[in-house]
């Protein structure tokens, strides 16, 4: 028998349930006003780590951390005092109580003109790559490489804070290795707090290696040059450190840089890096976004699993074609990873060129399963045609909101005395299937010129993105415009997406 009322009933709950059940629109975004988190520096009189250009005041290369257990307290990180030719006078932590609004700035010693010294075994001419993780507890762990004026002796260091970031313990050595005739040299390190297990935290870089003597300056672009992916952890808060051990040993011919782990909710370690395989770091075909996992806390890990091969373009002022270092200069882009904490959802964000080959656009790739497989990169910067956008950073809010800040040079003019540059936002609700329109982060164009010259214009090669649960933390460095006595800053600010 039919019924027509209860047709029309089914149907409009029927039509109600999909209606309910799609992805919202994404609207627009909100950009919070910018703070300074930067001031001075500290080491204005420190006369340690040359030779080089010393370029005084320059902040570069941030990186933030929201703290677990009290979502107001930051705390972000960043090289001050930036050399031409590597590294930094120390690495200077800011730390916020109330949200971003207002920093306070101190410093571990990581270095000779940061207070490192032989006693506290943080005596270094320069310290670089910044990085900090904030466990459950609240326990902040911080990471350096840390390296002689003459970058023959390099070292990973790490150290530890109990209250929000404002005091820090003596730098622990997690690896040093002191090379003067054979090239061995780490790098890119991060720190990762496990974000179920206090008082758990895991560590990762690259060991780049010639396996000769004498290997000679050109060591890093020979046919025997190698970069293996090393791993130590600490399980007791950082007290100790476990023995440093490459965690791809079965693959002798291949490089990694730019390795950083996240914590999937069932307790998988996921390793993004940027690495080639087969003949030499700057061999063609060569460059490759990848991951590698494990499921045992570090104990083991699967052999490096392709999500995308990356080419890219080289970085330059399009007046000029001076060169900028913008973290794609060393035969692909670094990638920057998020997990969504509810699901275990991967994103990945890396620099390639792939959708035009004259310049470099942000790609965007996910997982579902855990990063045993990824989707096909997608284009998300909304930048005009042909202009380059650099430096990605992604990030996952507790709803499953995903967001990446990146800089681009849209607002450039012919003008080859400045080159005005910005950083943007875009968010997307449904996994990176659609993107909300961008937002504009920098209320006024900062001009790019004025940056450090580090093998090129020189902000970072990584910037911060980190998040609350309910809204984004971006921590970048923008340049003051034609101040050669202050060149850049580190800001803050929130979104809301």
């Amino acid at each position: 028998m039919h019924h027509p009322k209860l047709s029309t009933s089914w149907l409009l709950a029927v039509m109600l349930a999909l209606v309910w059940a799609a992805p919202a629109a994404a609207g627009p975004a909100a950009v919070g006003p910018l703070t300074v988190a930067s001031g001075p520096s500290p080491f204005a009189s420190c006369t340690v780590g040359g030779p080089g250009t010393n370029y005084p005041n320059a902040e570069v290369e941030p990186f933030v951390a929201v703290n677990p257990a009290n979502p107001n307290n930051l705390i972000g990180v960043y090289q001050q005092d930036r050399w031409s030719n590597g590294g930094a006078h120390g690495l200077v932590t800011a730390s916020s109580m109330d949200g971003g609004a207002t920093w306070a700035t101190t410093f571990p010693h990581f270095s000779t003109c940061a207070g490192g010294t032989p006693a506290n075994h943080g005596d270094y001419d320069r310290s670089s790559d910044p990085w900090v993780s904030i466990g459950p507890d609240g326990r902040a762990y911080q990471v350096s490489l840390s390296v002689n004026a003459a970058q023959t002796v390099s070292a990973i260091l790490a150290s530890t804070s109990t209250d929000g970031g404002l005091t820090w313990s003596e730098p622990a050595t997690i690896q040093r290795d002191d090379s003067p005739t054979r090239f061995v040299f780490n790098d890119k390190e991060s720190v990762t707090a496990d974000p179920f297990h206090a008082g758990t935290a895991y560590v990762v870089w690259d060991r780049s290696r010639h396996p000769s003597d004498n290997a000679g300056p050109n060591a890093i672009h020979s046919f025997a040059f190698r970069g293996d992916p090393y791993f130590s952890m600490t399980t007791d808060g950082g007290a100790t450190w476990s023995t440093p051990r490459d965690i791809n040993p079965q693959n002798k011919n291949m490089f990694t840089i730019g390795n950083q782990i996240v914590v999937l909710p069932n307790g998988t370690l996921v390793d993004a890096m940027h690495f080639g395989k087969g003949s030499g770091r700057d061999a063609p075909n060569a460059s490759f976004t990848g991951v590698m996992r494990s499921t045992d806390g570090g104990q083991t890990w699967s052999k490096p699993i392709v999500v995308s091969n990356n080419p890219v373009a080289n970085d330059v002022d399009p007046d000029t074609g001076t060169p900028l270092r913008t973290g794609a200069d060393i035969g692909g882009g670094l990638p920057d990873i998020a997990v969504d904490p509810a699901t275990g959802a991967l994103y990945l964000v890396w620099e390639d060129s792939r959708f035009n080959t004259t310049h470099n656009d942000i790609a965007f790739s996910r997982s579902t399963d855990g990063g045993l497989t990824w989707s096909t990169p997608l284009r998300v910067n909304q930048s005009p045609a042909g202009v380059t956008a650099f430096t990605p950073m992604v990030d996952v809010l507790a709803n499953g909101t995903v967001g990446v800040t990146y800089y681009d040079m849209r607002n450039n003019t012919p003008d080859p005395a400045n080159l005005p540059t910005d950083a943007f936002f875009v968010h997307s609700h449904n996994g990176g299937v659609t993107w909300a329109p961008e937002v504009r982060i920098t209320p006024t164009s900062f001009d790019l010129d004025t940056a450090p010259f580090a093998r090129g214009l020189f902000l970072g090669d990584y910037q911060g993105l980190a998040n609350t649960g309910s809204e984004f933390k971006t921590f970048f460095v923008q340049t003051n415009s034609g101040n050669s006595a202050n060149r850049t800053d580190v800001f803050a600010a929130h979104i809301t997406a």
